[in-house]
């Protein structure tokens, strides 16, 4: 069991794990998704979370299983397209995971997505939170419009604004 790990997700404060993402920043990730989705038929979903359930840490859950929790409790798997896609932040750990839906997932390599999560990963150690999200957003959304470029019919099936959790 990870001590060290524990202690951190138990004694930093959510509001300053959080501190990094401003209230602007939160409305231009959101702008940024919803402009990425008009270019296509997949579906993005943005999570921000400070410290860890208890429970989950005592599981020792890694950052990634946390992703797949998540990917599944907020549905993003469950689109017309199979072409949802999760961007988790993990702020106490300082990791980024992005996690893909069958059809999407058949088409980019694990490495495309793990490149985008390095570059994040990245810039928010450099504080730059605002440029780091909606980059990676924007990347993930090029992806998305090469595989599952817009159609007539486009549906918005899963909410823009970032979820901060």
């Amino acid at each position: 069991m990870n001590l060290q790990r524990i202690l951190k997700h138990l004694m930093i404060p959510d509001w300053l794990a959080r501190r990094g993402f401003s209230a602007s920043d939160l409305v231009a990730v959101t702008a940024a998704i919803g402009d990425s989705e008009r270019r296509h038929r997949g579906e993005l979903r943005f999570v921000i979370e400070g410290a860890l359930p208890v429970g989950a840490l005592l599981q020792q859950i890694t950052v990634r299983q946390r992703a797949i929790q998540l990917f599944s409790e907020l549905r993003v798997w469950d689109t017309a397209d199979n072409s949802g896609v999760l961007i988790y932040v993990q702020l106490i750990d300082r990791r980024v995971e992005i996690l893909a839906d069958r059809g999407i997932n058949a088409l980019v390599a694990q490495s495309e997505w793990d490149a985008i999560c390095r570059q994040m990963e990245v810039a928010f150690g450099a504080g730059q939170w605002r440029s780091g999200a909606v980059n990676a957003v924007t990347r993930a959304g090029d992806l998305l419009a090469q595989h599952f470029p817009a159609t007539e019919n486009n549906p918005n099936e899963l909410p823009d604004s970032p979820l901060v959790i």
